[in-house]
C-alpha cells in the first residue's frame, strides 16, 4: 500500500505512547505528518492481511543501540507477521505478509547521476551499468528493502548485490519521481489504502 500522507485516514489514538513521543519531537509539521501516516498505514496494511481491526494492533520497535521506537517493526499481537513501512517527502508506504518483508520508497533526484550516492551504494558491476538517477534509485530501494528484511547491511551495500533468489519483488512508481520496492517471502500485490473502520 502506498500514497500521500493525507490519504491515510486513521485516528492518531491508534499510536502507542512511544510513537506519539517520537512524533512530537519532529521540528516540522510535514515530517511529523509523514511519520504518523506511515505508522498508521502499516496498521491498516497488516489489518487487511490479518482480517483484524487495525485499532487493536500494537506496533512495537526495539533496537539495542537506540532503544524503543527504533529497529525492525512488529506487532505485539502477531510477532511472526512480517511488516515494514517507509516514507519520503509526500509519500508513505507499507507492506505486510508471512515471513520477512521489506519496503522502501525514495525520490529520484533530477539532473545528472548522483555519483556520490552511486559510489556508496552500488557494486562495481552495478556502477558500471547505471547511467541515471532513476536506475540508481531502483537499485537503492531494492537494497534498502533487503536491509529492512535483515539480509543486507548499510556497510555492505556497495559490495553486496541485490540477490533476490527465493524472494519476491514488487515495484511501482508513484508520480514522476518516487520509486517503491517491496521484497517478500511470498508473492505480493499492491493494494489501495483502505479507510479506517468506523
Amino acid at each position: 500500500m502506498g500514497g500521500r500522507p493525507d490519504e491515510v485516514r486513521a485516528p492518531d489514538d491508534w499510536l502507542t505512547e512511544v510513537e506519539k513521543e517520537r512524533a512530537a519531537r519532529f521540528k516540522f509539521d510535514t515530517d511529523r505528518t509523514i511519520f504518523v501516516a506511515a505508522h498508521l498505514l502499516v496498521r491498516l496494511c497488516a489489518a487487511e492481511v490479518l482480517g483484524e481491526d487495525p485499532a487493536r494492533l500494537t506496533l512495537l520497535q526495539y533496537c539495542e543501540m537506540h532503544g524503543f521506537g527504533h529497529g525492525r517493526p512488529y506487532f505485539e499481537q502477531y510477532p511472526d507477521l512480517g511488516v515494514s513501512f517507509s516514507h519520503t517527502r509526500g509519500y508513505v508506504c507499507a507492506a505486510a505478509g508471512p515471513g520477512k518483508v521489506g519496503v522502501d520508497a525514495e525520490r529520484v533526484r533530477p539532473g545528472p547521476l548522483d555519483t556520490v550516492l552511486a559510489d556508496r551504494v552500488l557494486t562495481p558491476r552495478e556502477r558500471a551499468l547505471v547511467t541515471g538517477n532513476d536506475e540508481l534509485i531502483r537499485h537503492w530501494t531494492r537494497k534498502e528493502a533487503l536491509i529492512k528484511r535483515g539480509e543486507l547491511t548499510l556497510d555492505k551495500v556497495s559490495t553486496g548485490g541485490e540477490d533476490l533468489t527465493g524472494r519476491h519483488l514488487l515495484e511501482w512508481t508513484a508520480g514522476p519521481d518516487i520509486r517503491v520496492a517491496v521484497v517478500t517471502d511470498t508473492p505480493a500485490r499492491r493494494a489501495p489504502i483502505p479507510d479506517a473502520p468506523s
